[in-house]
């Protein structure tokens, strides 16, 4: 018999609930309301959504296949009213829909704060995809924002809004930041490291009142210190959303309260996730939350299963800082402290024991070790025999293990690998013994990192280490779709093939799509480019739009100007022509970027030919800023004016950038220039980065400063400027002769590995000077304006809406 079942709210804990439930089976009719527009996606992920570095699309976890071949009747965006006990239904929009069992999973609501102005425009809080969206919007125009809450959840909407290019200050009312996952000294290091990556962090910061008249501008704080704001984001906590179980008159405490089968006081309707209490205790972390799925759908089913909390680890990543914490870490009588700090590499470790026995463990910046540890805490393990070599991890007790593999399969069967998921190494080693061969198929067969992620390396370690000689590293995903061959395979075989043109690319690899797709032929057209400069035509139309346009798009369909400005150094002459063409074409704002140039926003697509027309006359030429090449060379002032300098290195920055300008690459290239270790110019965390020092110059290469962050590795010393710039450009042409399209050069470092990089373009005189010449035969070509090529009176009555939709429509 047909058994209905409905369930409020769409969001992680119903959604594995569910899952649970169809993997045993039974004949349920499912109607799933939810009160967004969209079905299950994890939430986890949020974060990554926010900064860039995922879309929607990707955390989507239950999509409207899966739905439908499950004949679950979806309800998104209507939200239950009313539960009927009486009558066995729900009250919604819609009307009424009847239920045998109803599962309850309303989540949590966030607190926000009742100060005065809370309910301002550009107030929101941070709990799902629409404030993930309203965060984004907000962050499209330079602005303010001011986060409250120094958790989880306020670091990372900061960290987000911070690669958005907002200026992002925290507030938060406690003495260190997220002060129920680590001590007082990890908060320190953490609230150092996003200071240093440009995040204000106030501590001790009561909100008084939010300013604003029309929409909010300001947070004044209780010691009367004002805060400009246009965007705050209440991430203060969360309260479990109990009113529809309320209202229905179930027993309800903090949450609804809940047996150990997850049966509420009425037998029919049960409760899952944030919204419940057993025993007197909430849930916040995935992993319970998904225990408990697991206890619903047994129920449900009329198995015999009970939640039983459990003590839980917390491994996070905040802004690409790794964070683990378990266990109680209080100071108190009878305790004893093991500690390790690496301040150069940024590592703190903290060992609480009591009795011989781990009770509690933060670590930052180095979390490998966290689920070794935690198993020693929840166990109860006797550490007395390992206590001198502890804090070093597994690697140490004992004999040094013979393969960095030793470590992970020394694990015992109950060691918990996936927090989340509540995935043990011995479930992991069944999955892979019944016939799982590829993190996708132990993600599939038991859900191990199949929520945050972090998991994934441990994953494979266990992979590799039950399957010895028959692991097989996960192969590279193909080009694209039009392809089953990497882009490593590609640019292996157009050199060895001497494929010369896309037409021969198609052919001669087999390509199953006849002309290419918008994915890999801007990518084949870069690799055309640079393996074969004087018999490949460079092809427009398989350039992004704003390398076409010669110029950065914006959100309102306006475009940038942005002319070079060499090394940072302009001329009164330059000055005025800039500001001449402001005036000319009435531009509505002119900003000096963090690269020492000068951007002219808001110019209408039509007026680009003319005013390049005017900035080439005055013998400026196009900064590149839409390129994947060289973008500029940052420099401060060197021997010329500062007291500390150390060699020239405004003069050399200028070398550098009239050399390489022009130049191709992968991915876009930055570069900087200090002149002395002070790093005015951030010289190190730059593509390409060079510190002057007294004996002469330091280069670094494979820094970043987006939404990575990351020093440069050394390259090499050289005493002089000959010098520096002869490796700069070998490095660069080695770059664009192996670098995967759209790698940057830290990831494409990575892959290759710096000792080989420094055997070609350091140790191999003979090999430096035949990239270098072969850059200069690329730059023969290619060195040159785009906008002094076009600015002729045929090109100008070319370039015009017109002609440019019909470039767009054959794209």
């Amino acid at each position: 018999m047909t058994k209905r079942l409905v369930v409020i709210g769409a969001g992680m804990a119903s959604g594995r609930s569910l899952e649970h439930l169809f993997e045993m089976g039974g004949d349920w009719d499912v109607t799933l309301f939810g009160a967004e527009p969209r079905g299950n996606y994890n939430r986890i992920m949020l974060s990554p959504v926010l900064s860039g570095e995922k879309t929607y699309a990707e955390i989507v976890t239950h999509d409207d296949a899966w739905y439908a071949e499950r004949r679950v009747t979806c309800r998104f965006g209507e939200t239950v009213t009313r539960i009927d006990r009486s009558r066995k239904v729900v009250v919604s929009a819609g009307g009424e829909t009847p239920y045998d069992k109803l599962l309850i999973a309303t989540g949590s609501a966030p607190f926000i704060i009742p100060v005065e102005g809370r309910d301002l425009p550009g107030v929101i809080s941070y709990r799902d995809l629409d404030d993930t969206y309203a965060m984004i919007d907000a962050a499209k125009n330079p602005a303010k924002a001011v986060v409250i809450g120094g958790g989880l959840l306020g670091l990372e909407a900061a960290a987000g809004l911070k690669a958005r290019g907002m200026d992002v200050t925290v507030l938060h009312l406690m003495g260190h930041l997220m002060e129920r996952q680590l001590d007082e000294a990890a908060g320190y290091l953490l609230r150092k490291e996003l200071t240093e990556r440009g995040i204000d962090v106030i501590c001790r910061a009561s909100t008084a009142a939010l300013l604003g008249e029309e929409r909010v501008e300001g947070v004044l704080l209780e010691d009367n210190t004002g805060l400009e704001a246009d965007l705050v984001v209440m991430a203060v906590g969360i309260r479990p959303e109990t009113r529809i179980a309320t209202d229905a008159g179930l027993d309800v405490g903090r949450g609804i309260t809940v047996d150990g089968r997850m049966v509420t006081s009425d037998p029919d309707i049960l409760a899952v996730g944030e919204c419940v209490e057993l025993d007197g205790q909430l849930f916040g972390l995935v992993a319970p939350l998904y225990e408990q799925a697991k206890v619903v759908a047994a129920t449900l089913c009329g198995e015999e299963a009970a939640f039983v909390p459990r003590q839980t680890s917390t491994k996070l990543k905040v802004t690409g800082v790794d964070l683990f914490s378990a266990g109680d870490f209080a100071e108190g009588e009878g305790r004893e402290d093991i500690v390790f700090r690496d301040p150069a590499r940024g590592v703190y470790k903290r060992l609480v024991l009591e009795k011989d026995r781990l009770i509690g463990a933060v670590m930052y910046g180095d979390t490998a070790d966290g689920n070794w540890f935690f198993g020693l805490i929840r166990d109860g393990t006797d550490v007395s025999e390992m206590r001198d070599t502890l804090i070093f991890g597994p690697a140490y007790q004992g004999a040094a293990p013979a393969d960095p593999m030793a470590a992970v399969a020394a694990l015992p069967p109950e060691a918990e690998i996936c927090g989340c998921n509540g995935v043990c190494k011995g479930r992991i080693v069944e999955a892979i013994e019944g016939g799982a061969a590829t993190l996708e198929d132990i993600r599939a067969r038991t859900k191990a990192s199949s929520s945050c992620g972090t998991c994934s390396g441990l994953v494979e370690q266990v992979l590799a280490a039950t399957l010895g000689d028959d692991f097989v590293m996960p192969a590279a995903k193909p080009m694209c779709g039009c392809t089953d061959l990497t882009h490593e395979d590609v640019r292996r075989l157009i050199k060895a093939r001497e494929l010369r043109s896309m037409p021969a690319v198609w052919q001669e690899l087999g390509w199953q799509t006849p002309n290419g797709c918008h994915s890999c032929r801007p990518a084949l057209n870069f690799y055309l480019l640079a393996d074969w400069p004087l018999d490949y035509v460079d092809d427009p139309q398989s350039r992004f739009v704003n390398e076409r346009n010669h110029a950065n798009i914006q959100k309102d369909g306006t475009y940038s100007v942005m002319p070079r400005i060499w090394g940072g150094v302009t001329t009164p002459a330059e000055l005025r022509a800039i500001a001449d063409a402001a005036e000319k074409y009435d531009v509505p704002m002119v900003k000096v970027t963090g690269g020492q140039r000068i951007d002219l926003l808001g110019v209408p697509k039509e007026v680009l030919p003319r005013m390049w027309a005017d900035l080439n006359a005055a013998g400026m030429v196009s900064g590149h800023a839409y390129t994947k090449g060289l973008r500029t060379v940052k420099t401060c002032v060197g021997t010329d004016f500062c007291r500390f300098g150390t060699q020239d290195s405004t003069g050399l920055g200028i070398r550098l950038e009239r050399r390489l300008w022009g130049s191709w690459t992968p991915h876009k290239v930055k570069m900087g220039v200090s002149g002395c270790p002070r790093n005015c110019a951030e010289a190190t965390c730059k593509d390409v980065g060079i510190v002057c020092v007294d004996s002469g110059f330091e280069i670094g290469v494979g820094g970043a400063a987006g939404m990575d962050v990351k020093a440069v590795e050394p390259l090499a010393k050289v005493a002089t400027e000959d010098e520096v710039v002869e490796v700069v450009v070998a490095f660069v042409q080695l770059y664009r002769e192996n670098g995967k399209y759209l790698d940057r050069p830290y990831k494409w470092i990575a892959k290759v590995g710096m000792d080989w990089i420094k055997a070609r373009v350091v140790d191999d005189l003979a090999e430096r000077q035949a990239l270098v010449e072969r850059f200069d035969v690329s730059q023969s070509v290619y060195q040159k304006d785009p906008w002094a090529e076009r600015a002729t009176p045929e090109v100008q009555r070319a370039w015009s809406p017109l002609a440019d939709l019909t470039m767009e429509a054959a794209e």
